[in-house]
């Protein structure tokens, strides 16, 4: 059998993307200046947002919108246990004592009922996990927090405007992801988008704010404080410095540093031109995966289920016979046959910085018990359709291959049974 090499996530990168690139260098622009602007006002017009601001990372976007609504020390910040350590890590940056919310008995999104009961009057905002693409459940989370409206207290301008905890989406993964016709960046209060090399678009690193539309709240005021925390507190941004006499400037505060640069910008306006046709490939390819399952009794969460539309950026599935052992033996023998596999997530609570912090893996059993058996295969819009073949012809064989070796028998009696009786 001839090995393919199958990536996990490479970026789609071509020649008007490189073409785009040089000419930034050409120009002798290459900071935060007209193409990082011209971006921002495409993302806007993209997802139908009341303002973008472009950063360096959707970490630093998360960060950043948590101090505008004012957030600090003795402030909580609600966050899934099941996610990438950014999530909580930008609110730990604040000072924000940060509680982690259990999963949903067997599924990826935080457990709303939960989230409701560790609501106290210091609570100030919830990040819900648009994980993979696929856009949480926010008209429940927004009808809880209007329950818990008497515990809420304000403080700023804009939890004034909000009257309630602030909803901020980690959509890092959902560009494009719609649920309730609309679009992910406009359903939340405030929303950031992660451009990173492995996500659907990317600028190689990269981010961005942005926020719907609020009664009471002035997007550009809300634009230039986002501009000054994200360049020192400076009064004038470089291109406007540029202007011939206007070299003067003002630091309004000691702030912080994280603006986006021109040459990522360039990436990122020629990959949101074709980011439609990218977005139908990982449909496509969704589609493939969900067939494999669906003949394997193999777990896997709904992309595009009544009223929502995935961006389709991860594929995960979970093996229900499989254990944390069995999981591993399955990623190790994909890899020997060129298919690299992921996991995501391991919960929160089991890494070492969140141990530390007093995070106990027991109290968090539902999103133990999803990361227990879960895989992510490769989906990315660099997979030809033979890769997909491939991936999908490996997945059976390996299954096959553990399950009657009975690698996991114990469980085998669990939710459908060993694998291998499960193959026409």
């Amino acid at each position: 059998m001839e090995v393919k090499k199958i990536a996990f996530s490479p970026p789609d990168i071509g020649e008007a993307e490189i073409e785009a690139v040089c000419e930034v260098l050409r120009s002798g622009w290459i900071t935060t200046g007209p193409r990082t602007k011209e971006l921002e006002r495409r993302l806007m017009e993209f997802c139908g947002a009341a303002g973008v601001v472009c950063l360096n990372s959707a970490t630093a976007a998360e960060e950043l919108i948590l101090r505008l609504l004012g957030i600090g020390e003795g402030d909580e910040v609600l966050v899934p246990a099941y996610t990438y350590t950014a999530t909580a890590a930008a609110a730990l940056h604040t000072g924000a004592v940060v509680k982690l919310i259990d999963s949903r008995p067997g599924s990826w999104e935080m457990d709303y009922e939960k989230m409701a009961e560790a609501i106290t009057e210091r609570t100030k905002a919830v990040i819900p996990v648009d994980l993979g693409g696929m856009v949480c459940d926010y008209k429940t989370v927004y009808g809880l927090l209007e329950e818990k409206k008497h515990l809420f207290h304000p403080s700023g301008r804009i939890q004034e405007a909000l009257g309630r905890v602030a909803v901020v989406a980690d959509c890092a993964h959902a560009l494009g992801a719609r649920r309730y016709g609309k679009m992910a960046g406009t359903i939340a209060d405030f929303s950031c988008f992660s451009f990173h090399a492995v996500k659907n678009m990317t600028t190689a690193e990269g981010g961005a704010a942005c926020w719907r539309r609020i009664e009471g709240m002035d997007d550009d005021e809300v634009y230039r404080r986002f501009q000054l925390m994200s360049l020192h507190g400076q009064s004038k941004d470089a291109l406007a410095k540029w202007k011939a006499g206007a070299w003067e400037y003002d630091i309004e505060a000691p702030l912080y540093k994280c603006n986006m640069t021109d040459i990522m910008a360039a990436i990122g306006l020629k990959q949101l031109e074709r980011y439609p046709g990218m977005l139908k490939r990982r449909r496509e390819i969704i589609r493939e995966y969900d067939k494999l399952c669906d003949r394997l009794g193999l777990l896997h969460p709904q992309h595009y289920d009544g009223d929502m539309e995935s961006s389709g950026h991860l594929y995960l599935v979970r093996i229900p016979w499989a254990d944390c052992e069995v999981r591993k033996e399955v990623i190790g023998k994909l890899g020997e046959r060129g298919v690299a596999c992921n996991v995501h997530y391991k919960p929160l609570p089991m890494m070492t910085a969140y141990k530390n912090l007093g995070y106990d893996i027991l109290d968090y059993p539902h999103a133990y018990e999803y990361f227990a058996n879960e895989v992510t295969l490769p989906l990315h819009t660099m997979l030809t359709e033979e890769d997909v073949a491939y991936v999908i012809q490996q997945v059976e064989e390996v299954l096959m291959d553990v399950g009657n070796r009975g690698a996991g028998t114990k469980n085998k009696e669990k939710e459908g049974g060993l694998v291998g009786n499960a193959i026409p």
